[in-house]
């Protein structure tokens, strides 16, 4: 065994390790995938000593549990003690990867007046006051004091154990505060994965990272409502043994906005194995690529259609930010794109999709029927294509001379006549949809006001075409019939040149899939590419440079990296998707776990 895995072994025999998060068997946000890609790596090197925390507000979870048997270790009787006292407390095995043990508490069950004093001790210990009304701080508040009092359970079971904390982000960490106050022996690290003052700013302010040492903290939060948040969040720099952030550019933001340099930075990774298809990843491309073609007829050919063998599927995702995430950016430079593919009278066409989750009343009737009558169209070749098939055989067989017969009198004339009605039902002048669903105010919509602002609405002439699908993509979806993995490994590039992006798990996933990817330097991750992986465009990455660029020029570079994209031939276009996928092994848990170990040593010493 390698000498580091020794000290490391050594180092945990002597302390225990508890994990507390709002994500914790709670799918909100990016921070679940770190807590839930990690968990293999934390369950190899801290095994029966680690054990997780959160909030047992998703009923739906049982499904995932496994419950454990209390006395079986002392996470689990720290657990039964709580419950004693007249909580709900949940202990069970997570049934993901690596099995690791999770406390589950419930918030809702606190009482409104036992609530009020929690917040009047809050504001009396901490200065901290809290607004009534608000539904996720009431929660947040009943979680932490929940929280404490599982660490106050397991510090009268862990005798001569050490106790390291793990909190992250604003809604887990407010026990650190308590911790510090009463001189606890337990040990805190808290990770803020990306501050909330900041991401309002970053929405808000035209010159965010220029203007970032000149804010105010305070007056900030107080503008955008975000008061008690804010608060929570400076509290749990302030008084934690170890602050970290997840990038560089976040620490930034730290050091500004919550008035302490981070000691480490904890860079976010994957479970890349979950990802591995081996030989068979490109296989898999083209077979999802073949749904998404598909779509595509169903979509486009009822208007008129292009050669699927000289389209390009670019698309984008992640929560609805339109500047935060960079569609802005990415609009612009599609327009810029389309009118020089235009000018060249290119023969290729480049159809990009949107996806994100915004508030709709369905999917719009013209994309099913398109998609239904697809099929019927599809139904009606199948049997005209049986019956041609059967007749011919016969033919071939019974006729002297070897000339091909005539195949329209194979047909009867039922299947000819159902064949013209449906194709003629089916195709009309219409443009095709630029949004999928009907928005619930679509007049306020960035994304479409720009393309009507703009005409970029799949207008024929179009070389590069729009698909704006406002929900996360699933395999229940009737209009793709995959998985939002699947989709991903049907598409050619991902394009997230984000604005604020404190890591970006979007662009990870796609290299971890073989699928090339753009991202920025205002991003996390994007920035680690340039800090670590100077070679990172073999890897099939690219990384817009946004930092220190005007918007005009950040968009006419993503839209001439786009365009090299395309001049791209199959061949060399395989070449890249291998690349993304080895390159993505340097972001495997295994190997970026390091840093938090890091954390844990540190915390120990503090």
């Amino acid at each position: 065994m390698p000498k580091k895995q020794i000290k490391k072994s050594a180092v945990v025999t002597q302390n225990l390790l508890v994990e507390v998060a709002w994500e914790v068997c709670n799918q909100v946000g990016g921070i679940y995938t770190v807590i839930r890609s990690k968990a293999p790596s934390m369950m190899e090197n801290w095994g029966g000593r680690f054990c997780m925390i959160g909030p047992y507000v998703n009923k739906n979870i049982q499904a995932e549990l496994e419950p454990l048997d209390d006395v079986a270790d002392i996470f689990g009787q720290a657990a039964a003690n709580l419950r004693k006292k007249g909580y709900d407390v949940h202990y069970a095995e997570w049934l993901i990867t690596g099995k690791p043990r999770v406390v589950l508490l419930n918030p809702n069950v606190i009482e409104e007046k036992a609530l009020n004093v929690i917040k009047y001790l809050l504001w009396k210990n901490h200065g901290i006051g809290t607004p009534t009304g608000n539904p996720l701080i009431d929660q947040v508040i009943g979680f932490a004091y929940l929280t404490k009092l599982y660490f106050d359970e397991l510090l009268e079971l862990a005798q001569d154990k050490n106790i390291i904390a793990h909190f992250h982000e604003w809604m887990a960490g407010l026990p650190i505060l308590d911790i510090r106050k009463e001189k606890l022996p337990i040990k805190t690290i808290f990770t803020t994965h990306a501050t909330q003052l900041g991401r309002h700013l970053a929405i808000n302010s035209p010159l965010f990272y220029a203007h970032m040492p000149f804010f105010n903290w305070e007056t900030e939060a107080k503008k955008f409502w975000v008061e008690t948040e804010a608060q929570i969040e400076h509290g749990c720099a302030q008084k934690c043994d170890v602050f970290t952030t997840v990038s560089d550019v976040t620490a930034q933001e730290c050091e500004h906005l919550l008035k302490r340099k981070c000691d480490l930075i904890l860079p976010n990774g994957l479970n890349i194995q979950r990802f591995e298809a081996l030989h068979e990843f490109q296989n898999l491309h083209a077979q999802y690529k073949e749904k998404i073609h598909q779509f595509v007829m169903g979509h486009f050919f009822q208007s008129y259609s292009f050669d699927l063998d000289k389209t390009i599927y670019l698309f984008t995702s992640g929560r609805y930010e339109y500047k935060n995430k960079g569609f802005d950016l990415t609009l612009e430079a599609l327009t810029h794109l389309n009118q020089q593919l235009k000018q060249e009278n290119a023969d290729v066409t480049v159809v990009m999709f949107f996806v994100t989750k915004r508030d709709y009343f369905s999917i719009k009737p013209e994309a099913l029927q398109s998609r239904a009558m697809m099929e019927e169209i599809r139904q009606t070749c199948d049997a005209i294509q049986r019956q041609i098939g059967k007749r011919l055989f016969f033919e071939s067989t019974s006729r002297r001379d070897q000339r091909l017969p005539d195949l329209n009198g194979f047909v009867d004339e039922y299947w000819k006549l159902r064949y013209r009605r449906t194709i003629q039902s089916w195709k009309n002048t219409k443009l095709p949809l630029a949004v999928t669903h009907k928005l619930v105010d679509e007049q306020n919509d960035d994304i479409l006001n720009f393309l009507n602002r703009r005409n970029l609405l799949n207008h024929p002439s179009d070389k590069v075409k729009i698909v704006y699908h406002p929900d996360f993509i699933n395999s229940t979806s009737p209009l793709f019939g995959l998985d939002y993995g699947q989709f991903v490994r049907g598409c050619h590039l991902g394009v997230f040149p984000s604005y604020y992006e404190p890591w970006g798990y979007t662009p990870l996933e796609c290299m971890a899939s073989g699928v090339p990817a753009v991202t920025s330097d205002l991003s996390g991750f994007g920035d680690y590419l340039l800090r670590h992986m100077p070679d990172y465009e073999k890897g099939g990455m690219f990384v817009v440079e946004r930092a220190k660029r005007t918007f005009d020029w950040s968009a006419r570079q993503l839209s001439a990296y786009l365009y090299q994209f395309l001049l791209q031939n199959r061949r060399e276009r395989i070449m890249q998707r291998n690349n993304a996928e080895n390159y993505s092994a340097a972001f495997d848990w295994s190997v970026l776990i390091r840093y938090y170990e890091e954390a844990y040593a540190r915390a120990i010493k503090a």
